[in-house]
């Protein structure tokens, strides 16, 4: 076994991570080493960390970039030296309907997640990006595209293939009629890929206080949905609605925004019910979902990204101040995005 140090929930009551040593296994023959340089704060390690699905001393971390320290044997990808991305999933089945189409991320025999999931070949649990390095097949692996800044693309590998995929699936493009719901993490990345998709794009918010962000971010207006007369002229206007929002709230408005065939996918809270199909049924309107994505689609995003020049907007923080990241991101205060710069886990513990 090699020893790294990252940063472990101990206590699932408090945001408080300990650093602490981390054991990573021996490279396996299609194996490389990364040394974690940024990762990107997620909303759903703040919600896993609280016990979400039960899990306990969590190593969080699923979107991060690096540099190649070593290769397997069996490594013909990758060198040393070279830029790399790591996302949610970290190895599947291979064999399944799903991975065979490209969708790892729907694996029917359960992708192995980046952090807390379990190793297929020794049954260990795995332990997340909030290191100095971390170890994975060299398949799960992606080339950082150049000109994509490292600290501002790791949230990509998350929240920006999260919002790529479903968008990608509905056909969003020149002409298409885009409203994104939610202005944060995922919301703003949307955004910017709606509009570099050449869509017209709308924000729904229950504010105009994001409106000058949401402009400078590429969309052409703003909606209120706060404003029973606005939600109202906007009967039928989009083609697709991507809703990003994490809290709970009514689906209904949405719905009634979207025009023959439309779609709105649901990704920031996955576990609201249902409205009655009734809703959906005057315009054939079709309800979705998605989760994060598969090796064909977050290669095509990484790609699209850098063509068009599009990282997230980020906080950087050093990653001794996860825990001011973690609160602040429950407080809803972050600008759109934290990173943790991982380069201050080299230096001794305070």
């Amino acid at each position: 076994m090699r020893t790294t140090t990252g940063w472990q929930s101990l206590d699932p009551d408090t945001n408080a991570l300990t650093r602490v040593t981390i054991e990573r296994r021996d490279l396996r023959p299609d194996d490389i080493a990364v040394r974690i340089d940024y990762c990107g704060v997620c909303h759903s390690d703040l919600h896993r960390i609280h016990g979400m699905l039960g899990e306990k001393d969590l190593v969080p971390g699923h979107e991060a970039t690096g540099v190649v320290t070593e290769v397997g044997p069996a490594v013909t990808g990758f060198a040393v030296g070279e830029l790399v991305a790591i996302g949610t999933i970290i190895d599947s089945c291979g064999e399944c309907a799903m991975c065979l189409a490209g969708q790892e991320n729907y694996c029917y025999n359960r992708p192995t997640t980046t952090y807390g999931g379990t190793d297929k070949i020794d049954g260990t649990p795995t332990k997340g990006a909030y290191s100095r390095e971390y170890v994975l097949r060299e398949k799960f692996a992606f080339h950082l595209p150049d000109g994509l800044d490292p600290a501002g693309a790791s949230p990509l590998m998350c929240a920006g293939v999260s919002v790529w995929e479903p968008m990608h699936a509905a056909g969003v493009g020149r002409g298409t009629r885009v409203a994104i719901a939610g202005l944060g993490g995922l919301g703003h990345l949307a955004v910017k890929i709606a509009a570099a998709l050449g869509a017209e794009v709308t924000v729904l918010s229950r504010s105009t206080a994001k409106e000058q962000d949401s402009l400078g971010l590429g969309a052409q207006s703003l909606l209120v949905t706060t404003d029973e007369n606005q939600v109202a002229a906007a009967r039928g206007r989009f083609d697709f609605i991507l809703d990003t929002i994490s809290g709970d709230h009514d689906l209904l408005p949405m719905i009634s925004m979207l025009d023959l065939d439309g779609t709105l996918c649901v990704l920031g809270n996955p576990l609201l019910d249902g409205p009655k199909l009734w809703a959906l049924s005057a315009g054939r309107k079709k309800l979705t979902s998605s989760g994060t994505g598969g090796l064909t689609q977050t290669e095509a995003m990484l790609r699209f990204c850098a063509a068009h020049g599009i990282t997230a907007d980020i906080e950087l923080l050093p990653s001794s101040q996860v825990e001011t990241a973690l609160d602040r991101l429950a407080a809803g205060d972050v600008h759109y995005r934290f990173v943790l710069d991982m380069s201050d886990l080299d230096q001794p513990a305070a």
